[in-house]
Formats: C-alpha cells, structure tokens, sequence
C-alpha cells in the first residue's frame, strides 16, 4: 500500500478544523430557535449529513457510469467507496432525525413520505453491498455495481422531492413546504450561515473519508488479484 499522500494529511487537519468550528457554530454562534429550544440545534448536521449521503450515492452513479465506459476496475472500488460513507451518512441523517422528531412529533419515527422514502433508499443500498459479497468474480461483480448504482439513484431524487410532491409533515429546510408540515421554523443569518458551514464541513469530511476508504480498497483488491493468481 502506498504512503499516504501528503496533501490527504492536510486534507484531514483542514477536516478537522472545520468540524471543530462548525461544532462551536451550532452551539455557541446560532441562537436557540424560540419554540422547538436547544433540540433544534441537531438540525445542521441532520441536514449535513442527509446531504452527504444523496451526494456520495451521485458520485456511486457517476462512477458507475465511468465503470461501464472504461471497465476500469479502480471506477468500481471509487463506487463501492462512496456507497459505503452514503449509506453511514443516510444512518446519521435518520437517527439525528428521530432524536429531533421525539420532542417535536412526539414520536421517535413516522410513516411520513420523506422518512419513508429515505429508508427505502437506506435499503436500497444496504442490499447493493450485501448483494455484491455473493459475487466472487470481479468483472461480474464490478459490472453489477455499476448497474446497481445506475439504477439505485434514482431513489436519491424521490427521497429529496417527497417532502414538496407530497403531503408532508416533515419541514422544508429551503422552498416553501406543505402548510402542515410540523417542526419549521424560520431560519435567521446566523442559523443559514452555521447551516451552510455545516454543509461545507461535511463535504470536507466525505472528500476525506471517501480518499481513504478508495486507499483502502485499492490495496484489498491488490491482495484479491494475489489470491487469485496463487490459486490458478
């Protein structure tokens, strides 16, 4: 496996920083939102981390694509990378969400068109890796994660719209959103700045797991192509 580049080193102290700073933002730079209280304060990495998930489950797609073009075996380790940080980011956003909703909702989960559909896609993905773990052979393999991850995102954009197409009770964060919808409230500057930083910071965080999670792909699938040559 190769030194780690020195650039992913500075890449993950800049992380860092960021989530330090965005930490300190959420708590000590943005007001207490005025009826929901100090709960609401979970909203900026809820809303982060729901974005770093529909964004690694794009890069899977893209890759997936690139794969399919170039059958390129390192597009299919950059796919099952970004699923893998998707589908821990997607498990953030719902737990965040729940612990959000107990105080507001009164309940710690319900069938509401945006819950649903974002562990609809939670599952769609939890099955792509489980399903690749039954594919030994490797062109086989990259070519039905490349299909998959085509084919997958298109629940990425059914999860986002849910909550506008549908009735709703789960707010809109940007766009107006179903007059029902419980638990909105209006964003003042240093809450839609602390909320953009947020998001900033976590992209820095999915650029920086996502580098190393690739790292380590790369070097699995070189013992996989040893072990394969040492049987044949």
């Amino acid at each position: 496996m190769q030194a780690k580049p020195r650039f992913l080193t500075i890449l993950e102290a800049i992380t860092l920083v960021l989530l330090a700073v965005a930490t300190a933002m959420v708590f000590f730079y943005a007001p207490t939102e005025a009826t929901q209280g100090p709960v609401q304060r979970i909203f900026y990495f809820h809303v982060a981390a729901g974005w770093v998930g529909m964004l690694s489950f794009g890069v899977a797609a893209i890759a997936g694509i690139t794969y399919l073009i170039t059958k390129r075996h390192n597009w299919d380790i950059v796919g099952l990378s970004a699923v893998e940080v998707g589908v821990a980011f997607i498990f953030i956003n719902i737990i965040t969400g729940s612990i959000w909703a107990r105080p507001i909702w009164n309940t710690w989960w319900t069938w509401d068109p945006r819950l649903t559909t974002a562990t609809v896609m939670q599952l769609i993905y939890l099955a792509y890796l489980m399903l690749r773990q039954g594919i030994e052979d490797p062109d086989r393999r990259a070519r039905f994660g490349a299909v998959y991850t085509i084919l997958g995102f298109a629940s990425v954009p059914l999860t986002y719209f849910s909550a506008r197409l549908m009735r709703t009770i789960h707010p809109i964060v940007f766009g107006s959103g179903d007059p029902s919808a419980e638990g909105s409230f209006p964003m003042t500057s240093p809450m839609l700045q602390t909320l953009i930083f947020s998001i900033i910071t976590f992209s820095f965080i999915f650029i920086t797991l996502l580098w190393n999670r690739i790292r380590l792909g790369r070097f699995s699938n070189h013992i996989e192509q040893l072990k394969l040559k040492t049987m044949s």
